[in-house]
């Protein structure tokens, strides 16, 4: 229960899905936690929830000043910051790459590789402070393989994980690690809104777990519990690596 005794963490897209399993599980280990989301009902009700170790921060990860603005102020409530979760994502339009319009492919770009730029920037001179912490990218199976469906989130998912390296090395002497995590289809809203925008829900769903060797969808807390480790100081010598949590999707 004291995995992360003391340590303070900022997870943005922390209201529902992967990113409040990731809030929940953080904070029965001990952590203090800064949920930082637009979903503004969810994220207060959540961090009400779970009391003085969480709070709520309205961010939209794509505005730079929402960014800075969010986590100066979360810093400044917990009195400093131990480890970034960079959560916050969108699908984005699945249509081909030349049905494309620039806007829908600028959106998921905004969000999913901009929002990890930005958050990175303004939490390392926290982190720096701090003494080193842990950064943690959300990826996925498709920043490691392809698929032919949503070509701006492969892209942007792709971009993740190469930034996740690039930081790695970067920061290394500040003793910041910094890893991606790569889900495979996790029942979220996400993904079910996914499946629902393909056709029939339910026959989505028994095809789409069917894509995984062991035979099922994950759930939030199965990509939550590798976050935790990963933030844990039981990670002290990971950095620039790629946790898979697939249930065997990439082992084809």
């Amino acid at each position: 229960m004291d995995r992360l005794k003391g340590k303070v963490v900022i997870v943005t897209g922390g209201s529902m899905g992967i990113g409040k399993a990731t809030v929940c599980r953080m904070v029965e280990e001990g952590a203090s936690v800064a949920i930082l989301d637009v979903m503004d009902k969810e994220g207060e009700a959540l961090a009400s929830e779970l009391g003085s170790q969480a709070g709520y921060w309205h961010c939209d990860t794509g505005n730079e000043d929402q960014v800075a603005g969010a986590i100066n102020g979360a810093v400044h409530h917990f009195g400093r910051l131990d480890a970034l979760v960079n959560n916050a994502g969108i699908a984005g339009t699945n249509k081909p790459t030349h049905e494309l319009t620039e806007e829908e492919w600028d959106r998921v770009q905004q969000i999913n590789v901009k929002g990890v730029f930005f958050c990175t920037k303004h939490a390392i001179p926290h982190l720096k402070n701090a003494g080193g912490g842990s950064i943690i990218n959300l990826s996925s199976i498709y920043g490691l393989v392809g698929a032919p469906d949503s070509p701006p989130y492969h892209a942007a998912k792709g971009a993740v994980r190469l930034m996740s390296k690039t930081d790695a090395m970067i920061y290394a002497p500040d003793r910041i690690r910094v890893n991606s995590v790569h889900p495979g289809f996790i029942w979220t809203p996400m993904v079910e809104g996914h499946l629902k925008n393909a056709g029939d829900l339910e026959e989505g769903k028994k095809a789409t777990a069917a894509l995984h060797p062991l035979g099922h969808l994950g759930e939030p807390d199965d990509i939550a519990w590798g976050i935790v480790y990963l933030a844990s100081d039981e990670a002290k010598f990971i950095t620039g690596s790629e946790l898979v949590i697939d249930g065997g999707y990439t082992a084809h």
